[in-house]
């Protein structure tokens, strides 16, 4: 009996010897497709959902101070003044911070310090402000920066005036109480702090240069003894006058 022989049959994979050309119509097939590796393409598995309700959070509790002016403020002041329109009891809008730093153009990393400590005194990023125009006698040109600046509204700023009025102001050297003819004729109120040490937030230890700011408080009063008596009200320390107790 003949023996039999084995022919194999090509394999489709294996590659042509050297001079020869695949076929045009034949391609290489990869080594690896999609959906093999990686769980990439049409064949992957979706990802698995979170399973249970979605968390729920809860509002922060209004500041202290919002509480004391709507609870306090607000009824004191319609009773002095006899206001019969509940939107005519004033209110505070807004806090602007500014800081001043004339050589901001020679000294950039000072001001990058004091923009940090305002961050870190309001909880808000300050804005660098610049020069609007050009004034020789100063060596200043239009645009260069010249300080930075800060301005709360809403929670933030109730929040701020209370940590300023019970833990900063207490803490001024020599304190004998706000001035109180820095009102403006419109019922805005503008004083100056010498010293940014006051606020507990600042580290003595990282603390580049001391340097002061003007802090603005914006009311809709209209009238300087109005304003007056709503920062009154709300605890702030006049001159030659006993601070009202808004715990």
């Amino acid at each position: 009996m003949a023996d039999e022989t084995k022919v194999e049959a090509p394999d489709a994979a294996a590659k042509p010897p050297k001079g020869e050309q695949q076929p045009r119509g034949e391609k290489p097939q990869p080594k690896g497709g999609k959906g093999q590796k990686g769980g990439k393409g049409r064949d992957a598995e979706p990802a698995a959902e979170p399973k249970g309700p979605p968390p729920v959070y809860e509002p922060a509790p209004p500041a202290r101070l919002a509480i004391t002016y709507a609870e306090k403020a607000r009824p004191a002041l319609a009773r002095r003044f006899g206001f019969a329109n509940p939107h005519q009891i004033p209110r505070v809008v807004k806090v602007v911070l500014n800081v001043g730093l004339g050589e901001a153009h020679k000294a950039p990393k000072a001001l990058e310090a004091i923009v940090a400590e305002m961050g870190q005194i309001t909880g808000q990023k300050a804005v660098v402000t610049r020069a609007k125009k050009a004034i020789s006698n100063f060596s200043l040109r239009a645009g260069m920066p010249i300080g930075a600046s800060v301005t709360l509204r809403g929670p933030r700023m109730w929040e701020f005036l209370d940590r300023f009025i019970n833990i900063a102001v207490p803490r001024i050297r020599d304190f004998r109480g706000l001035p109180t003819r820095s009102f403006d004729g419109r019922g805005n109120y503008t004083f100056g702090i010498k010293e940014q040490m006051i606020f507990p937030e600042i580290d003595f230890d990282k603390v580049e240069r001391i340097h002061g700011m003007d802090i603005t408080i914006v009311t809709t009063a209209g009238r300087d003894d109005v304003a007056m008596a709503l920062l009154r009200e709300l605890g702030v320390p006049f001159h030659g006058e006993q601070p009202v107790d808004v715990s």
